[in-house]
């Protein structure tokens, strides 16, 4: 039992950073992860259309299969309860990520936002932070923000 808690958390555990290609893509996933993990944390109820937007961002970024993702997803929850900025988590995604990349990902974070079919203050104040930190020009943020928005409301029943 105590070896299955182990692999547990060894598996729960970011990667050294500099340990080469692979790793670098890896902290790379967790980085845009936790941004969209940050999101979902923002709202004080916990709505299951989040978690799934947040799936589907992955899936749609890094070509993830759904248990890929579903455990970048766990990890990304632990790492993101356990910072304390997110500029550690900015700074890797603006060096890797062109601005088309990060306009992508400031969309995804927006679906996250709708996903439980309102938005409220703290979801607005992260994407605010995050797109402020990647250098998303303001009206690139609000076309992401319009479209997510758009998309929310035409999958309405």
């Amino acid at each position: 039992m105590l070896k299955t808690l182990k692999d547990l958390f060894d598996s729960l555990m970011p990667p050294a950073a500099g340990a080469g290609p692979a790793n670098d893509e890896h902290l790379l996933q967790l980085a845009t992860a936790v941004m969209l993990v940050e999101v979902m944390r923002a709202d004080a109820s916990f709505h299951a259309g989040e978690r799934e937007a947040v799936l589907a961002a992955l899936r749609d970024k890094f070509g993830l299969a759904d248990d890929e993702a579903a455990r970048l997803t766990e990890l990304a929850e632990v790492t993101a309860k356990a910072s304390t900025d997110l500029f550690s988590f900015t700074s890797r995604i603006k060096e890797r990520f062109e601005m088309p990349q990060r306009l992508r990902m400031i969309e995804h974070m927006w679906r996250v936002a709708y996903a439980d079919g309102h938005l409220n203050e703290h979801e607005r104040h992260v994407l605010w932070r995050v797109a402020d930190l990647l250098h998303v020009p303001q009206g690139a943020y609000v076309n992401a923000r319009l479209r997510a928005q758009a998309e929310a409301e035409s999958a309405k029943p």
